[in-house]
C-alpha cells in the first residue's frame, strides 16, 4: 500500500504526518531521516492496529501540487 505523507519544514527539523493514519507521525533533523522515520512509523502503526484487532485504513488521500503565478 502507498500512503500519502505530508512533510513540513520547521525552523530546526522536519515533521511528517500521514493523513490516512491519524496519530502516525515522525520528526527528524534532515529530510532523509524524516523520510526513513515516517516509513518505520507507518509500518509500526499498521502492525499495532493489526495486533489490536482494529481495521487498517486503506489509503484515501490524493496528493497534487498547484502552481500559482506570482
Amino acid at each position: 500500500m502507498k500512503y500519502a505523507v505530508v512533510i513540513e519544514t520547521g525552523p530546526t527539523s522536519y515533521g511528517a504526518t500521514v493523513p490516512d493514519l491519524p496519530g502516525c507521525f515522525a520528526v527528524g533533523d534532515t529530510l532523509e531521516e524524516t523520510q526513513r522515520l515516517i516509513q518505520e512509523a507507518i509500518a509500526g502503526h499498521i502492525d499495532l492496529l493489526k495486533r489490536q484487532g482494529k481495521p487498517v485504513p486503506a489509503p484515501q488521500t490524493h496528493v497534487t501540487t498547484v502552481e500559482i503565478a506570482s
